[in-house]
């Protein structure tokens, strides 16, 4: 028999190359290229061609605009990321390190879904039937008319997928999943790309919902190609410690709602529950105030959520550490300089470490006036007045900038009983709030002042 030609492919982009290479010429990624067998090219000639549909050209105003009829899942924080509910014919892809709850989450929503009427399948290419069965009954789903389908070729899914007409389908995972079309392995560049490709196509002709789950890389990128995220109308990442109860769900990309939104949910013994009040979780029960900590308001979303940052000044060494958990480390290091140069507290000796607590991860610059103010409370050994908080984005000047819809993040804190804020100039509200007192400033030196006064 004639040997194999085998061809790179790049796991980003999907590019070929002939022979290895470090770099991937497509895309300049760096060791990214994969064995594979190249593809005989008659054996996948025209296997694209039920994906093509003639259409006609179309303006814009001949075109019937509906709103998007949303199914709801029967859990408001799930609903909350999807931007309302499932649509119909909307593809959405999740991923999540390895038993964080994805599973979990959408045989919880598929029993919710099948109880108030719709028809749903879960196809597993990964567990058993029986294993399915297990996990269904120790979270409680006793009885469940779920239908489950234990397969991994494309093509009797498709087929199962045609015949049984479901509302809402899940596939898990799409990495297992393969087609007789290709000879390269599940899991592969092109099984996957082309497997959702598919899978995509078949929704939006169906108009039945599915739910693609993906596998991440130790990154914590979604595995396989780039392309794979383009296709699909959501993203969700799964986000959190798998050692804490606590899950984050985050919407990276909706074609149907807004990006961003997360979604809170508690492991228990009975599945993931929503967690109504997510602000609870990010905040420590001190019993009287500390030095080190500072309570800000972060959007996420269209949520505001209250988070204690912590701080901890020390002595450092010749070279003084700087780590920051749940913020970035560069901002950090900008920080420090602006709070040396603006404010005369200086930390070159000092080793700074910033947590936000709760696993948090906050990357808008509102948290900037927090973490300094942690710092400085930290290096004085003096704690923040009780009730405090603030927020707000500092700049190279010192200025203090104002952040977005700063009147709701007043109210959030206002509502959780904290009574004094330090905000910039530009969101002090103009109507007083009940129970709050507002400090309003311009310049990093005026913040620190008050809070040597506050104090």
């Amino acid at each position: 028999m004639a040997k194999e030609k085998t061809v790179y492919v790049c796991s980003d982009c999907g590019g070929n190359s002939p022979k290895w290479l470090g770099k991937c010429p497509a895309c300049n990624a760096w060791n990214t290229l994969i064995e594979s067998v190249a593809e005989n090219p008659s054996a996948v000639k025209n296997r694209f061609a039920s994906l093509a549909k003639t259409a006609e050209i179309a303006t814009l105003g001949e075109i019937d605009a509906v709103d998007m009829a949303r199914t709801p899942t029967g859990h408001e924080e799930l609903d909350r990321v999807l931007g309302g509910g499932m649509v119909e014919g909307g593809v959405v892809l999740i991923g999540g390190d390895p038993g964080i709850g994805k599973s979990t989450l959408l045989l919880q929503a598929l029993d919710s879904l099948q109880r108030s009427g719709q028809h749903t399948l879960y196809v597993t290419g990964e567990e058993s039937g029986a294993q399915v069965a297990l996990r269904a009954h120790r979270l409680g789903l006793d009885g469940s008319q779920v239908k489950v389908l234990a397969e991994i070729q494309l093509e009797k899914i498709l087929a199962t997928l045609e015949s049984t007409r479901p509302d809402i389908a899940v596939i898990d995972s799409i990495q297992t999943v393969y087609s007789d079309q290709l000879s390269s392995a599940p899991g592969s560049v092109a099984q996957v790309r082309e497997c959702a490709a598919h899978l995509t196509r078949a929704a939006k002709a169906s108009g039945v919902s599915i739910v693609l789950v993906g596998h991440v890389t130790k990154e914590g990128a979604l595995a396989g190609p780039r392309v794979l995220e383009h296709m699909v109308d959501t993203v969700l990442y799964f986000e959190g410690d798998t050692h804490s109860s606590f899950r984050l769900v985050r919407a990276i990309k909706n074609r149907f709602g807004a990006v961003n939104e997360i979604g809170v949910f508690a492991m228990t013994e009975k599945g993931l529950k929503g967690v109504s009040n997510p602000s609870a979780i990010f905040l420590s029960q001190h019993a009287e105030p500390v030095p080190g900590s500072c309570v800000m308001v972060t959007l996420e979303g269209t949520r505001p959520l209250l988070v204690e940052i912590q701080a901890l000044v020390d002595s450092g060494g010749p070279s003084p550490r700087r780590l920051s958990v749940g913020l970035d480390r560069d901002r950090l290091a900008m920080l420090l300089a602006v709070l040396h140069r603006h404010a005369g507290v200086a930390c070159m000796d000092q080793d700074v470490f910033v947590n936000a607590v709760g696993g948090v991860r906050i990357s808008e610059p509102a948290a900037d006036l927090a973490v300094l103010l942690a710092i400085t409370s930290s290096l004085r050994g003096k704690p923040l007045p009780k009730g405090f908080f603030a927020f707000g984005e500092v700049g190279l000047a010192g200025e203090v900038r104002p952040a977005p819809r700063g009147q709701e993040r007043l109210r959030e804190a206002a509502k959780l009983g904290f009574s004094v804020a330090l905000v910039p100039k530009a969101n002090a509200p103009k109507k007083a709030i009940e129970g709050l007192t507002v400090h309003a400033v311009e310049r990093v030196e005026q913040a620190m002042e008050l809070v040597r006064s506050l104090g």
